[in-house]
């Protein structure tokens, strides 16, 4: 009876931490998605405009994001070995890093997109939308790198609800800007995709003044005192939050970056392959964020088990949340299976783009799997502050086997488009097997390390 309550309630602290982080992370989703679909009904240069453009920021944000989230495990370190009272600096560290890597994009952004945009050989009103479309979200880089250091704070001690409300709030305020921006309405000037650009840059700042009025006034996070401290550089708190945050950041970037690359070998297939190919990379983002928010939910419960040194009821929650993710993963995987043309039909109507949509589905089936493996032992292993190994499987996984076996599958063997998608199979299921191992080998190793104590 004893183990079914402790079952029942690690389950039940488990997904509490679980659902709000996935409603967080598709709601993220579904405002990318309205930047794209509303500046499509502007016109097809809007689209692709804001769709070049979001393809150069979303590794940039991927991967900023992945550093400050590095505060996450730290966090969870000091609240599971009752050491709050050193929780505020490591978040005023965490906003001196989001403000510091602010600038150098900004920086960045207006030293060398233009250039970058002009390789791209563009058509020059695509280019246009692009690159303002990428100036006027940077109006908005500050308050979003600054609220993800705030939601650190907030996921870590347990209050993801919070985090949720917030991104809830700022969706439909989101779409209703970009209704304005985009088109031109209530007396505003009629940007087109650009617009969108200028909605998301204003609805950042709305997200960012809410976090810092419930971070200041909320009695769970006023005592941590993060605005009202003076600020001190300290550089070895610094290069705890460098150490944990930049392999974070580089595998996350990695990750959202052989996409890209992806994309641009599929191109040369032509129009019907990459509407097929994004369609079916669309939908397979959309079920990720099932074994993410997993992921993001045990790297908090395993961070705080293993910062109080209570390793066996870390490991347990770890392997709870892999079953239970995998229990997820393998229902979606019939579901998707069995439903493939139907799912076709949401992206369009054309037969021909279906059948290619129902062929990158099937091998979408085994990313799922594979995935579902991975990406939570990602957030196991980033909760016991082991962040290399994630690194080192990230690169191995996408660039050391995908691409390379990618572009031997599709020149030498004529694989076709389905080349890189075998290819993302094979790398993803090493990712999970090397992934598996380095989390058994750790955990027996903290365990032997324990018991010599």
């Amino acid at each position: 009876m004893l183990v079914d309550e402790n079952f029942k309630q690690r389950l039940r602290r488990l997904f509490s931490v679980m659902i709000p982080i996935l409603i967080t992370q598709t709601a993220i989703m579904a405002m990318n998605f309205f930047d794209s679909s509303m500046s499509g009904h502007a016109g097809a240069v809007d689209l692709a405009g804001t769709s070049i453009g979001g393809n150069i920021w979303m590794p940039i944000f991927v991967g900023t994001n992945g550093v400050l989230l590095g505060a996450m495990p730290i966090v969870a370190h000091l609240l599971g070995g009752g050491k709050r009272g050193d929780i505020g600096k490591v978040i005023r560290h965490t906003i001196f890093l989001a403000l510091a890597f602010s600038a150098v994009i900004i920086l960045m952004g207006v030293l060398f997109l233009d250039t970058l945009l002009t390789h791209l050989h563009l058509e020059a009103q695509v280019h246009y939308i692009a690159k303002m479309y990428m100036a006027a979200v940077a109006v908005g880089v500050v308050p979003f790198f600054m609220s993800t250091s705030l939601r650190a704070l907030i996921d870590t001690l347990g209050h993801t609800g919070i985090t949720m409300k917030i991104y809830l709030l700022a969706l439909p305020v989101n779409a209703f800007l970009n209704y304005c921006f985009i088109f031109g309405k209530l007396g505003l000037p009629r940007l087109g995709g650009i617009g969108a650009g200028v909605a998301t840059g204003i609805t950042y700042w709305l997200e960012f003044a809410i976090f810092v009025w419930i971070v200041h006034k909320l009695p769970a996070f006023a005592d941590f005192r993060i605005f009202k401290d003076r600020f001190r550089l300290d550089f070895k708190q610094l290069r705890e939050n460098l150490s944990i945050g930049v392999p974070i950041g580089l595998a996350m970037f990695m990750e959202a970056s052989i996409f890209g690359v992806v994309a641009l070998f599929i191109a040369k297939f032509g129009t019907v392959i990459i509407a097929a190919h994004q369609a079916a990379l669309g939908f397979t983002s959309l079920l990720y964020m099932v074994p993410l928010s997993f992921s993001m939910a045990l790297t908090i419960l395993v961070g705080v088990e293993a910062g109080a040194r209570r390793f066996e009821e870390a490991k347990k929650i770890s392997r709870l949340g892999i079953a239970v993710n995998m229990s997820i993963a393998v229902f979606l995987t019939i579901l998707v299976y069995t439903n493939r043309p139907q799912i076709a039909l949401l992206y369009t109507t054309d037969p021909v783009i279906i059948e290619k949509v129902v062929g990158f589905l099937f091998y979408a089936i085994f990313f799922q799997l594979f995935d579902a493996t991975a990406a939570p032992i990602q957030g196991i292993l980033r909760g016991y502050k082991d962040v290399k190994a994630t690194f080192y499987s990230g690169f191995f996984a996408y660039w050391a086997v995908c691409l390379p076996l990618g572009c031997f599958l599709d020149f030498v063997l004529d694989h076709g488009p389905a080349a890189y998608w075998q290819s993302l199979d094979i790398g993803l299921f090493f990712s999970a097997v090397f992934l598996t191992l380095r989390m058994f080998w750790l955990q027996r190793k903290l365990e032997h390390e324990q018991q010599l104590q």
